[in-house]
């Protein structure tokens, strides 16, 4: 059944219940995350107490199984959920959207008792994740990490020692799902672990000084001598770089439906904009050539948002969907990054300060064209599922 919410926007949602789960998310971006977005990313403050709001009400384990305190919905949902979250403040958005990927390996690579032990406190106990697989040195190239872990002691505790980079929620994670490399050089000799995030010897860094999403603490994390008992290795050894890969095309998704909300919420303000500016007499949305530039924004979003949920209807029907979310990513969030530059072409010089919010949207576009690879790494991937993998 298709609806529409007070923006025109057309939801199809398959049950009374992901209709019920819109609605609250809209009520908590309307009501909780919006009306302090500007202020908080100005001032570079991450919004803990919403994600403890957001766990509480059922919205930080969507996509996982109820038995262990998920929500039991299709990513079909959780997307537009996460669209609807990221539109409100992109802070937000991507930070359950990383929890989320967080959550992922122990969800799907865990054993019947290490889900049993961990899944209720991260799905719905208030806990944040981090997911740490890239390094300063090992980005794109993720299968060169070099962070290690070494069996130690009679009782087979790992002990890991390294650094991670680009760790979104690095130095306020609750828990971090790390690969480290257990065996030779390559792919093959990662292995995935689940870390506290209060492990003695995981230290942060300074977060980075970047050009948005400044409220999104993105730190190194530093790993010096964190011992971790066997019994939280996920999945078998050398299995790592498998389960991040895995991990990382649904995470892809999870960005795209982000890329949507951001450029929704960029295209509704030119609109209103548009509407209310009036020059030579008239509102400027009466100018032909700003209307086809309004048009382009709008076929833009809803083009990236068909993609987005069609990856999203593949994965929940249990068929492959890797090459769909690389495009997803690649496509919602160049077109973000193009419809936020309209938006604020739209508003003029307003929109190039900050008394505006689509300066700020623009600023955060440029980054999901950058995180959980790439768009060049998506055309690779785009590239080896069309014609094969690059001649050696």
């Amino acid at each position: 059944m298709a609806e529409w919410n007070a923006d025109g926007v057309e939801r199809r949602l398959p049950t009374d219940e992901a209709r019920e789960l819109l609605a609250l998310t809209r009520d908590i971006a309307r009501r909780e995350i919006a009306p302090a977005a500007a202020e908080e990313e100005a001032a570079g403050r991450f919004p803990r107490e919403l994600f403890a709001l957001l766990s509480r009400s059922g919205l930080l384990g969507l996509p996982y199984d109820p038995v262990y305190g998920g929500g039991g919905q299709p990513y079909e949902v959780y997307l537009q959920v996460l669209e609807e979250l990221a539109a409100a403040r992109l802070t937000v958005g991507l930070g359950v959207s990383v929890h989320t990927l967080s959550c992922h390996a122990l969800a799907r690579y865990g054993t019947d008792e290490q889900r049993a032990a961990h899944l209720p406190a991260m799905l719905g106990g208030g806990l944040l994740g981090a997911y740490c697989l890239s390094e300063p040195s090992a980005g794109s190239d993720a299968a060169a990490l070099r962070t290690r872990a070494v069996r130690e002691g009679a009782d087979g505790d790992w002990v890991i020692d390294g650094t991670k980079a680009w760790i979104t929620h690095g130095g306020i994670a609750d828990f971090c799902t790390v690969m480290a490399r257990t065996g030779g050089p390559g792919a093959r000799g990662i292995t995935a672990f689940l870390v506290p995030g209060d492990a003695p010897g995981l230290s942060a860094a300074p977060p980075e000084r970047k050009m948005g999403m400044k409220g999104s603490p993105t730190a190194q994390l530093h790993f010096d001598g964190v011992r971790v008992p066997d019994a939280r290795r996920l999945g078998a050894e050398g299995q790592g770089f498998t389960i991040a890969l895995d991990a990382l095309d649904s995470g892809r998704l999870g960005i795209a439906a982000c890329a949507v909300g951001l450029g929704q919420a960029a295209l509704d303000e030119a609109v209103a904009y548009a509407r209310e500016r009036r020059q030579f007499g008239r509102p400027i949305a009466d100018f032909q050539g700003l209307r086809f530039l309004l048009a382009d924004m709008a076929t833009r979003v809803e083009a990236g948002r068909a993609l987005c949920l069609e990856a999203a209807r593949l994965r929940d029907e249990g068929r492959p969907f890797g090459r769909c979310a690389a495009m997803a990513k690649l496509f919602c969030t160049d077109a973000a990054m193009q419809v936020t530059t309209d938006a604020v072409q739209v508003l003029g010089g307003y929109g190039y300060t900050a008394d505006f919010p689509v300066e700020r949207y623009l600023r955060e576009a440029k980054m999901l064209q950058i995180v959980e690879g790439t768009n060049q790494i998506q055309r690779v991937v785009i590239a080896r599922h069309l014609v094969g993998p690059e001649s050696r």
